[in-house]
């Protein structure tokens, strides 16, 4: 009986090291960015000793964005996005997650904020899983954020911002695969008082970084350069609205 007992032991703890180790090796097939990305933007400027992309305006930089990235997508891959809000005179600062799962790694903007102390303002955000990730640390750190940005993304059912007047910017895609149209229209009610939505015509959920296709997403109809450029236009002027 003792040996019986013994081997279910050690084939439990056999298949808890295959699935740990099976979820490790998925979680570092990432989507890399994009050879487009890269023509574009050039070297992007990285932290070694942390691990995040950086991209400062050369004037006024007391307003800083925390862009946490989708699941398995690596941070350069929104180099583009962060550029464009860097040229509008933010800083933006895409850091690396566990596991490349945000949600492993909710508390990464207290890191970032701890490194900046001169910026005074900050906003958090993020892409798909990214977003979840950003608004829950934005709902149990509210005296630290100006607002929240969410790239096809929404706030879980813990985060209720419904009776909250924090600043919010939803963008969202028209042929987005994974966030539909129909998954932001039903959390809808959780954003905050103060949210405004913007739906990218022919845009899908891949597109709001630049790292190619995934899995899951309908075809854009539109080019992924075009879908950044409103997608930088219309957060820079929210933004702007809201004040440096």
């Amino acid at each position: 009986m003792k040996n019986i007992l013994k081997y279910i032991m050690i084939s439990i703890i056999v298949l808890l090291l295959l699935s740990v180790g099976g979820f490790y090796i998925w979680s570092q097939q990432t989507y890399s960015p994009s050879k487009e990305m890269y023509s574009l933007v050039g070297n992007v400027n990285t932290d070694n000793k942390h691990h995040w992309a950086i991209f400062e305006p050369q004037e006024n930089k007391e307003t800083g964005i925390i862009l946490y990235p989708g699941a398995k997508v690596e941070p350069e891959a929104y180099s583009y996005f962060a550029k464009g809000l860097a040229n509008d005179g933010y800083t933006v600062i895409i850091p690396h997650v566990k596991f490349n799962f945000a949600i492993f790694d909710v508390n990464k903007a207290e890191q970032v904020m701890k490194s900046y102390p001169s910026i005074k303002k900050w906003y958090v955000g993020g892409h798909s899983l990214g977003g979840v990730a950003a608004a829950s640390y934005a709902y149990k750190n509210l005296n630290k954020i100006e607002g929240i940005i969410f790239l096809g993304s929404y706030p879980s059912n813990s985060n209720d911002f419904s009776n909250l007047n924090v600043p919010m910017l939803s963008l969202y895609a028209e042929r987005d695969g994974l966030s539909t149209i129909s998954k932001i229209k039903e959390t809808k009610h959780l954003l905050s008082q103060d949210a405004t939505m913007y739906e990218v015509l022919g845009g899908n959920h891949a597109q709001f970084g630049m790292y190619g296709e995934q899995k899951g997403d309908k075809k854009a109809t539109i080019k992924a350069k075009q879908q950044q450029d409103k997608i930088i236009e219309v957060t820079t002027k929210w933004l702007d609205k809201k004040g440096k």
